[in-house]
């Protein structure tokens, strides 16, 4: 399964990767969101259908307002830039709910607080499913920094910690080797008493370097805008 942000209105491009993939490749996606902070982009999972099936749920996340409040939570005064999409999946008895996510690249304090809104909605979300056996991995682009700063202590305040064999991915195509950097991830929840813990158990995780592959005559920044200035990030779990 692979989770892709920043799916623009025209579909074109993705069509055309599915197209390339085969007939057994399906992807479920959200409507583009509106408004500046959105950029008229959605999230998308594609997905092999002789691997994994759609289990039904599929929805975005968004802060419950009630009769005359606003939305105030953690200091967040609005809904979230881009909503945090979710989709159910199984894979023979396995289920899991991916929770795909892009947020705000802002000031500091502005992203802070839809941080800790999102990871205090993931926590509160994970004990409901695990009434259904689900397990609950969040990954896409959170916008924060190495660990131990104010961002990345934010997102993991609920107790949903990114995977550790990440810590020293490469993440851009742009970023110097050895770089560290933070703002794309796959986290779950480790501690019971926060949240429920996997029942999967990652066996390794990476980056996918498609610069030597698809760069050719063209420039970093232009292979960029045809492709990503984003590396890939993958984890493998074991499911037996």
């Amino acid at each position: 399964m692979v989770a892709i942000q920043e799916v623009r209105g025209n579909l074109t491009a993705l069509q055309t990767l599915l197209t390339a993939l085969g007939p057994n490749w399906a992807t479920i996606m959200t409507d583009v969101t509106r408004g500046k902070a959105g950029n008229n982009e959605r999230m998308a999972f594609a997905f092999d259908l002789r691997r994994v099936r759609p289990s039904g749920l599929a929805g975005e996340l968004v802060v419950a307002i009630e009769t005359g409040t606003s939305v105030t939570s953690s200091g967040l005064d609005r809904q979230f830039a881009r909503t945090p999409y979710a989709v159910s999946f199984a894979a023979d008895r396995l289920q899991l709910t991916l929770v795909t996510l892009h947020v705000l690249y802002g000031d500091e304090m502005t992203r802070a607080a839809e941080l800790r809104e999102i990871a205090a909605w993931l926590a509160r979300w994970a004990r409901e499913e695990r009434a259904w056996n689900q397990n609950l991995i969040a990954l896409g682009d959170f916008n924060i920094d190495r660990q131990g700063d104010p961002l990345y202590d934010a997102f993991t305040s609920t107790g949903i910690q990114p995977a550790p064999q990440l810590n020293l991915v490469p993440r851009t195509i742009f970023g110097d080797p050895g770089e560290g950097k933070f703002y794309d991830q796959i986290a779950w929840f480790v501690d019971e008493a926060r949240g429920p813990v996997l029942t999967l158990q990652a066996s390794a995780a990476g980056s996918f370097d498609f610069v030597p592959l698809l760069q050719a005559g063209l420039t970093k920044t232009a292979l960029s805008w045809k492709v990503s200035d984003h590396y890939p990030l993958w984890v493998e779990f074991s499911v037996r």
